[in-house]
């Protein structure tokens, strides 16, 4: 599991490399080649969803549906803590939906193969939030 962990995070630093090609990938744009602010009020759910897959990563034979539904709770909290609206709200929501879809794979995962590869997929998610958002 720690070699995985650190492949996935050379890999996502090696994609925060590339900001071009992660815009033909998810549409997502820089602001005029910045970060896009986000809410304060946002932020801790954010993290808290990135502390319980670092969480999860870290104990052998945890319940992955138990962490999507952790990482669902703090999804919703981030959503109705949204007071975001413009550009930044747009380009927030073109990282968020595609989260949440990895959300739901996790829950339904049947096997350990998936449950690893939605968990790389949540990882380098995270990833992206932080190469496009502050």
């Amino acid at each position: 599991m720690k070699l995985f962990s650190t492949t996935l995070i050379a890999f996502t630093m090696l994609l925060a490399s590339c900001a071009d090609h992660h815009s033909e990938d998810t549409g997502l744009e820089l602001n005029n080649g910045q970060k896009w602010k986000v809410n304060q009020d946002m932020k801790p759910h954010v993290e808290q969803g990135r502390l319980l897959l670092i969480a999860f990563l870290k104990e052998d034979g945890a319940d992955h549906r138990q962490l999507a539904d952790d990482l669902q709770e703090q999804n919703s909290k981030l959503i109705k803590s949204c007071t975001m609206d413009g550009a930044s709200h747009d380009e927030l929501h073109k990282w968020l939906h595609p989260h949440l879809e990895l959300v739901k794979e996790l829950k339904q995962a049947e096997t350990e193969a998936e449950v690893s590869e939605v968990t790389d997929q949540l990882e380098a998610s995270y990833g992206l939030y932080d190469h496009y958002f502050q």
